[in-house]
């Protein structure tokens, strides 16, 4: 959330700014070990910037351009008082722009018709495609186009022939691309069958659905799936696309788990605007939900600073203590549940969204799933903990 590395749980949190655009308000919330009571913080701002002032330490955060702290709004709440280790407070702050316009750099926003592309795996940047020139780039139906259909038609699906793209075609779905295979994809791509368990497992008459899964031939990341025998789906947290600029080579691409964690809060903000749905159920391939999770802020601005950060800015005995200030940044605040969790309450949560069919499909590489889970896993564990549950559901940030 902050630009600097999340503390584990062993790391006391000093700080943590939420600021709701929408609202032009926020809560921060102060640790203990750095002030005892609410007249110890003195909170004043600047010009995209917020400078809180604790016995324990000091900090200067920088805010996103266009936002300011509201000077003299900084008041303790009620709930700061009787809360264990944490004092809380309400601020206001002053919008002077939007900032909503600045987006993510991800591959559906990316791509466009007429322009060159290259493909790259994202684990080990191996060059996948080059110099894919594309005619159309075309959305396809939404997730659940196919339960739509079966709604509304009371015969046979008319749709049930597969929208496959043709060779200068690029299809473009929730988190997957369609592409026409061509002759670099057979020195790059491995092929390998794979049975998937059918979900009924004590269902014999069931059959088991078969994936033929694509995999970087370099570094053997899988990729995607051959979904015809001339089109080959690449998944986007699998993927970096770049405009073809001569022999340039791509930037090192970012750290794994940061970016699966911004590519799907990408599409999760996409989806949610365009759809304006706020349920998603992360399912892998074979439609086994994985995941649960509920976007309820998508305008939440954040940081979270270590105690251990700002006692060493303090004492001038940080690691880079002439870096730059922390920065707060724009972040997704998503309510989530595993589907494999044991606990009652998880699986009264499974059981009502299944029967309600209320989350929108997101199908990912199951690998892909439980890297995701672990990103929230992790985001969960920085947190307040005051601010780690809601309701029966655990709470992370998703930054954009």
């Amino acid at each position: 959330m902050a630009d600097l590395e999340m503390p584990g749980r062993t790391h006391g949190v000093g700080f943590f700014l939420e600021l709701r655009r929408k609202l032009q308000s926020g809560l921060l919330i102060v640790g203990k070990d750095l002030a005892r009571s609410p007249t110890d913080v003195v909170v004043t701002g600047g010009d995209c910037s917020l400078h809180i002032r604790t016995p324990g330490g000091e900090l200067s955060l920088t805010l996103p351009a266009g936002v300011s702290y509201e000077q003299g709004s900084c008041i303790p709440t009620p709930a700061g008082e009787s809360c264990g280790e944490e004092l809380h407070f309400r601020l206001r702050v002053d919008i002077t722009r939007r900032i909503d316009e600045e987006t993510s750099d991800s591959v559906m926003e990316t791509l466009r018709a007429k322009e060159t592309y290259c493909f790259y795996c994202q684990c080990c940047m191996t060059r996948l495609l080059e110099d894919r020139k594309f005619k159309r780039v075309l959305p396809l139906p939404n997730g659940n186009w196919n339960s739509l259909v079966d709604d509304w038609c009371c015969h046979a699906d008319p749709f049930a022939k597969k929208l496959l793209p043709r060779p200068e075609d690029c299809l473009l779905g929730d988190t997957f691309i369609l592409l026409a295979r061509d002759g670099s994809c057979e020195q790059t791509l491995t092929e390998e069958v794979s049975p998937v368990v059918s979900e009924d497992g004590q269902d014999s008459k069931k059959p088991c659905r078969r994936l033929t899964l694509l995999s970087c031939k370099s570094c053997s990341t899988v990729l995607g799936e051959a979904v015809a025998p001339e089109t080959v789906k690449l998944y986007i947290t699998q993927v970096v696309v770049e405009h073809a600029v001569g022999d340039r080579e791509p930037e090192d691409s970012l750290n794994r788990s940061l970016y699966v964690e911004k590519m799907v809060a990408s599409r999760l903000f996409g989806l949610s605007s365009s759809l304006s749905t706020f349920h998603f159920s992360v399912q892998t391939p074979d439609e086994k939900d994985f995941l649960l999770l509920w976007l309820l802020n998508s305008d939440s601005i954040t940081a979270l600073v270590p105690e251990t950060y700002v006692r060493g800015e303090r004492s001038g005995d940080s690691p880079t203590p002439h870096s730059e200030s922390p920065k707060a940044a724009r972040v997704l605040k998503v309510l989530y549940t595993a589907c494999s969790g044991t606990g009652v309450q998880q699986r009264d949560i499974v059981t009502s969204w299944e029967a309600n069919a209320i989350g929108h499909p997101v199908v990912l590489p199951l690998k892909v799933c439980e890297e995701l889970l672990q990103v929230m896993d992790d985001s969960n564990s920085t947190l307040p903990a005051s601010m780690r549950r809601m309701r029966s559901y655990e709470v992370a940030y998703l930054r954009l």
